[in-house]
């Protein structure tokens, strides 16, 4: 019997986040888990944004539901690297993150932050994809349509 009493879901705010932000909003409810909701920020980005950009970007996600216990975690560095020690160090039983990141181009391939996590987690990871037709673009504004 799969067990998970924390999920740890990965956002880099693109559309396949948003699809996993649902299925892990539904593995919480499911199993009564607390969800911690990540983002890593590279602070040698070019585009100029810093840590307290994607701190407020990051807690502005949070479930309706106030059932579930939501708690944020911003880091820094390598994305695939950084979110497996955060698995490793703090008890994680699932990681939810999407099929493809905003920088990711390849059609038919998965991300390569997606791929390195999958290679390296210490627990289960769920993989969600947008269906194909359907666009799941993030707004901070579309939180408020989860049930």
């Amino acid at each position: 019997m799969l067990i998970i009493r924390k999920i740890l879901l990965a956002t880099d705010f693109s559309s396949a986040c948003t699809q996993a932000y649902f299925h892990a909003l539904h593995m919480a409810r499911l199993h009564q888990a607390d969800l911690v909701i990540s983002h890593v920020w590279r602070a040698d980005a070019a585009d100029g944004r810093g840590e307290g950009h994607f701190r407020n970007l990051l807690e502005q996600i949070r479930p309706v539901d106030e059932s579930i216990r939501v708690s944020h975690a911003l880091l820094s560095g390598d994305a695939a690297t950084e979110l497996v020690a955060y698995a490793r160090e703090h008890g994680v039983d699932l990681i939810v993150l999407g099929r493809q990141g905003r920088h990711d181009t390849g059609r038919d391939m998965l991300g390569s932050v997606t791929e390195e996590v999958l290679r390296s987690a210490p627990c289960t990871v769920l993989v969600a994809r947008v269906p194909q037709g359907r666009s799941a673009g993030f707004a901070p504004a579309a939180k408020a349509a989860v049930e």
